[in-house]
């Protein structure tokens, strides 16, 4: 019986996010919204955290945000401007994690669960994976923040396609427009979202941060935070890591990154 709707857990410094309603294809409650965002800004902010990965219970990732909930919470203009705040803050919360974040996908990642996806850095999917963004059908703009990681994750064309159509594409569509950095098969999957995610977390966290802050300023060319990347970029050259990169170097041995 499903009790906790997001399960979470850490491992050496990998945080596993669990969207756990698999009865409900993982569709996200408002509730779960607003826990999402709190969840992944506590992980941002701890420094002993090195990568997030997001996933859904079961054979989906998530159809998206729980219709049900739409006549109570989302049946007004003023409600539903409220309910979009909670899922945008989710998406950002996300889309500025200061820590890598890999969404695991499998099975369904419809609407909301498309956008949470988007807003990850890295998409790695099976080969049965589903994917559409069916707010035409529902007579629902998509939150215009959430509609920014959908065009740099999948190109302008296909978020044009996914979104005036709402038609669903294979993980092979999703690959070629970029979304997907890989496609795994399903008996490899986990051992593969596992590998990603240890080597990242091996590697300098203060190296990896300053690199998705610099990304980042890269694509929005937003002067505030180019100014971020480059003060994060600086803190690596007085860190301990740093002294330990160029010791385990000489000493021709493995690295022990602290994120000090």
């Amino acid at each position: 019986m499903e009790t906790e709707p997001l399960l979470v857990t850490t491992n050496d410094g990998v945080a596993t996010i669990v969207i756990n309603r698999s009865a409900r294809k993982n569709a996200v409650t408002q509730a779960m919204w607003v826990d999402l965002a709190a969840r992944v800004n506590a992980f941002s902010a701890d420094p002993d955290a090195r990568v997030i990965v997001l996933r859904g219970a079961g054979d989906d990732f998530s159809a998206g945000a729980d219709i049900g909930e739409f006549d109570t919470l989302r049946g007004t203009a003023e409600s539903a401007r409220a309910y979009e705040a909670t899922n945008s803050a989710a998406f950002a919360a996300l889309r500025n994690c200061a820590i890598p974040v890999i969404a695991a996908i499998r099975g369904i990642c419809f609407g909301g669960g498309f956008g949470l996806a988007a807003a990850c850095d890295l998409r790695i999917a099976t080969a049965d994976a589903q994917f559409a963004v069916p707010a035409a059908r529902l007579g629902l703009a998509y939150p215009q923040d959430a509609m920014g990681d959908i065009v740099w994750a999948a190109g302008p064309q296909m978020a044009r396609y996914l979104t005036y159509t709402a038609g669903r594409i294979d993980a092979r569509a999703a690959l070629g427009a970029g979304f997907l950095l890989e496609i795994v098969e399903a008996d490899r999957f986990d051992t593969r979202i596992s590998e990603i995610a240890r080597t990242i977390s091996e590697n300098a966290p203060l190296s990896v941060r300053a690199s998705k802050a610099a990304i980042r300023a890269a694509l929005s060319h937003d002067a505030d935070e180019a100014a971020l990347a480059q003060a994060v970029g600086d803190t690596t050259f007085v860190s301990t890591d740093y002294a330990e990169g160029r010791a385990a170097f000489h000493a021709r041995r493995t690295p022990v990154f602290r994120g000090r």
